[in-house]
C-alpha cells in the first residue's frame, strides 16, 4: 500500500486507507464488515467544496452556468476514475470474488466512489486543509484541460462532434449485458474512424459514456 499512499501524496491512517479501499461486495463475503460507503459520502462534500471554491476564485469572468458545468465535469464519474486510474488505483481495491471476476477493478463507479473514500478517509485522518489539497492535486490536469470538460459531461455528444468535424463518419455502438437482472453489467462498444473502443457500466447509458470518452481522447489525439 505504500506504492498508493506514495502517489498520493499524504499520509493517511492505514486503518482508515483499508478502510476507504474496502468495497461493499468484499465486506459482504467477509463477515458483513464495514466498507467504504460512508467514507465515500463524505469524500463526495469535501471534493464538491474544494473544487467549487477553486473554481469560483480562478475564474472571475464565467458566471453561475459556466461554473456548475465545470463542476460537474470536474466531480462526474468519468472524470473520478480517469483519476484513479491515474494513479492505479483499481489494483488496490479489496472486492468480492464476483465483482472481481467482472473486471470490478476497472469500473468507472466502484473506481470513483473509491477516488471520494480515499478523500474522506484523508479528511479524518490529517484534516480539511490536506484533504482539500489532495483533491486539487489530483484533479489539476482536469482542471488544466478546458477541453475535457464537455467530454466528461457529455463524451457521447463530444465523440459525436469530433468524429463529425474531423472524419465526417458518425460513431455506430453495439451493447451486450450479462449477470441476472437486479446485477447487469453492460459492456458497450463504439466503432468510428478505425477505433474500436469498449466501456463498461452498470447502465447501458454508462458503458456508452465510457466507451465514447474513450474513443474520444483517441479521436482527439489523431488531430
Amino acid at each position: 500500500m505504500n506504492s498508493l499512499t506514495d502517489k498520493l501524496g499524504v499520509d493517511i491512517d492505514p486503518e482508515l486507507l483499508s478502510l476507504a479501499l474496502t468495497h461493499r461486495s468484499w465486506a459482504y463475503e467477509n463477515g458483513q464488515g464495514p466498507h467504504n460507503e460512508r467514507l465515500e459520502f463524505l469524500g463526495d462534500a469535501v471534493l464538491g467544496q474544494a473544487v467549487t471554491v477553486l473554481l469560483y476564485t480562478r475564474h472571475p469572468e464565467l458566471d453561475e452556468g459556466a461554473l456548475a458545468k465545470r463542476r460537474a465535469a470536474v466531480v462526474s464519474t468519468l472524470a473520478l476514475a480517469e483519476v484513479a486510474r491515474s494513479i492505479g488505483l483499481g489494483a488496490h481495491v479489496k472486492l468480492g470474488r464476483g465483482e472481481n471476476q467482472t473486471g470490478g477493478r476497472d469500473k468507472d463507479s466502484i473506481l470513483a466512489d473509491t477516488t471520494e473514500a480515499i478523500i474522506g478517509a484523508t479528511y479524518l485522518s490529517v484534516g480539511p486543509d490536506a484533504a482539500t489539497a489532495l483533491v486539487l492535486r489530483l484533479l489539476e490536469p482536469l482542471l488544466a484541460d478546458p477541453e475535457r470538460y464537455g467530454a466528461a459531461v457529455d463524451p457521447k455528444t463530444a465523440l459525436q462532434e469530433a468524429a463529425a468535424r474531423l472524419c465526417s463518419i458518425a460513431p455506430v455502438y453495439s451493447v451486450t449485458a450479462e449477470g441476472p437482472d437486479h446485477d447487469r453489467t453492460f459492456t458497450a462498444v463504439v466503432d468510428v474512424a478505425g477505433i474500436r473502443s469498449e466501456g463498461i457500466g452498470r447502465s447501458k447509458k454508462h458503458a456508452e459514456m465510457a466507451a465514447a470518452l474513450t474513443a474520444w481522447r483517441e479521436l482527439s489525439g489523431r488531430a
